[in-house]
C-alpha cells in the first residue's frame, strides 16, 4: 500500500501535481512498514514518533530530517489531523482508538474538511471491535456518518479508494 501511494505520489509530482508523503507514528511493525514500503519505492517518509518509556524512538526507514517525536499525544495527534489527506487505521489499541475517533469526530463535526478518506484495514477485526450499525441503531451517530470511513480487506482496493478518493478532493 505505502509503495503504491508513493509512486502515484511521485508521478503526480512529475506530472506538476501536489504530491502527497507517506506519514506513520513512527515506531515499528505496521508503521515501520509504512515508512518502507515508500523508502522502497523511491520516496520519503515521516515519522511522527511518541517519548514512551519502553519505545525506543523511531524507526531507521524514515529520513533523518522528517524524523520528529513528541511529548504529548495530543500534539502528535494535532500534527496527524491537521496534515492527512487519508488515513489508515490497522487494528491497534486504545492509541490506535483514539486518534482514530478524534478524526473520526474532527470529520463529523466539519472541523476536519481536509480528510476525505479513512480506511480501517481489516473487517474481522473492525467488526468485531465495534458495531458501527448499533451506534446508528442507538441514535449515537446518523446513518451519514457510516460514510466517513471505509473497512477494507484488500490492499489493491484501499490504494485505488484513497488514489480515486484524492483525485476527486485535492
Amino acid at each position: 500500500l505505502p509503495d503504491r501511494l508513493t509512486r502515484w505520489s511521485m508521478d503526480r509530482e512529475a506530472q506538476g501535481k501536489s504530491p502527497f508523503t507517506i506519514c506513520s507514528g513512527g515506531g515499528p511493525g505496521i508503521m515501520e512498514a509504512a515508512n518502507r514500503g515508500a523508502q522502497q519505492a523511491g520516496g520519503k517518509s515521516i515519522g511522527f514518533g511518541i517519548s514512551l518509556p519502553h519505545e525506543q524512538g523511531v524507526n531507521d526507514f524514515i529520513p533523518e530530517d522528517l524524523k520528529f517525536e513528541f511529548h504529548y499525544f495530543f500534539v502528535r495527534k494535532f500534527w496527524f489531523v491537521s496534515l492527512a489527506k487519508a488515513m489508515v487505521a490497522f487494528p491497534g489499541g486504545f492509541g490506535t482508538m483514539d486518534e482514530l475517533f478524534e478524526s473520526l469526530t474532527l470529520m463529523q463535526t466539519g472541523k476536519a474538511v481536509d480528510l476525505p478518506a479513512i480506511v480501517l484495514f481489516g473487517s474481522e477485526f473492525w467488526n468485531s471491535f465495534c458495531n458501527f450499525d448499533a451506534l446508528v441503531e442507538w441514535g449515537t451517530i446518523s446513518p451519514d456518518d457510516l460514510q466517513l470511513f471505509r473497512i477494507i480487506d484488500d490492499v489493491e482496493e484501499a490504494a485505488d479508494f484513497i488514489i480515486q478518493t484524492l483525485e476527486k478532493t485535492c
